[in-house]
């Protein structure tokens, strides 16, 4: 099943002509499901792969570039007679501030919910689970780690014809856990083979919760919002620097660190630089990029860049 995540806005805290605020979307199958949606997110989308109707947003804390554009995007499915349930999830308070927000976005025509998560909550989809994570940043603030379901194991069809077991409905009963005659499934099928696992930090400074939870991860969304030259700055607000985010990929063991909210002051090369002297397994997603993640037989995370004209599919 496809797997990917699209950069809808990768700047920190101001918009630039180059990069949105933070929005990226979850693509699994025929799931969409949105991490933050900063101002202007819909925008970004329609200019893009097109405005999905999203089955959930989670957010990752209540400051406003992370949550601006969702009053308008709500809007706009009403408007498009939107009939599919819409669920947005975050920390406590998320109740409040959507109750905040409701003279803006108005009486919606479709069902929505609103749900509060607490650190260790996981939202179960199909295959997969969405689980909250607590890291430090001013207020309480999630990341979310995306992790698939256990794949059953590879079926070895030589190794079930050395043991008497003809091709056909025979085959299909082992791999469904069922014994033929005196031949086990464990006989022919190995060890189950784990799901892909995604981790986005939100905005944080290190920690061991951010470690933890990346820990083995396909792929870790690590924001990067100074240099390490901003150190002092970078610890006053609650935010990480490019070597920071990558000495934690490279303590966790991750496939492949995206960097994200990038402030203003740069222009992402000096960040990449930094980070990939720690850990050379780095990008630097530029709006409408997506990292697609194949199965682990499949190959490697890779960053798929955004060509201008084109039209991915949403």
């Amino acid at each position: 099943m496809d797997l990917s995540l699209f950069f809808a806005g990768t700047a920190g805290s101001m918009p630039t002509a180059r990069r949105g605020l933070p929005a990226v979307l979850l693509r699994r199958g025929g799931d969409r499901i949105l991490f933050d949606c900063g101002e202007g997110t819909q925008r970004q989308l329609v200019r893009s792969v097109g405005l999905p109707d999203v089955g959930a947003v989670f957010l990752t804390h209540f400051h406003a570039d992370h949550w601006l554009g969702l009053p308008g995007m709500l809007k706009s499915f009403a408007l498009r007679d939107r009939e599919r349930s819409l669920t947005v999830y975050g920390p406590p308070g998320l109740k409040e501030l959507m109750g905040a927000l409701r003279f803006v976005y108005g009486r919606l025509p479709y069902p929505f919910s609103i749900v509060e998560l607490e650190a260790g909550d996981w939202v179960e989809f199909d295959g997969y689970d969405i689980a909250a994570f607590n890291v430090r940043h001013r207020g309480q603030a999630f990341g979310y780690a995306i992790a698939e379901e256990e794949r059953p194991g590879r079926f070895d069809p030589e190794r079930a014809r050395e043991l008497g077991v003809a091709f056909g409905p025979d085959f299909g009963r082992l791999q469904r856990g069922e014994a033929v005659g005196d031949v086990a499934p464990d006989q022919v099928v190995g060890a189950p083979r784990p799901g892909r696992r995604l981790v986005l930090s939100g905005d944080t400074a290190p920690c061991d919760a951010l470690r933890d939870a990346a820990a083995g991860a396909d792929v870790l969304v690590h924001e990067a919002t100074f240099a390490e030259s901003e150190l002092e700055r970078a610890r006053q607000t609650g935010h990480s620097t490019a070597r920071q985010a990558a000495e934690i990929a490279e303590e966790a063991g991750v496939g492949l660190l995206a960097l994200t909210h990038v402030s203003t002051r740069y222009l992402g090369r000096e960040l990449l630089d930094e980070a990939r002297a720690v850990f050379p397994a780095t990008v630097l997603p530029r709006d409408f990029d997506a990292i697609e993640v194949p199965l682990a037989e499949k190959g490697a995370p890779e960053l798929v860049r955004f060509e201008p004209g084109a039209r991915a599919p949403a």
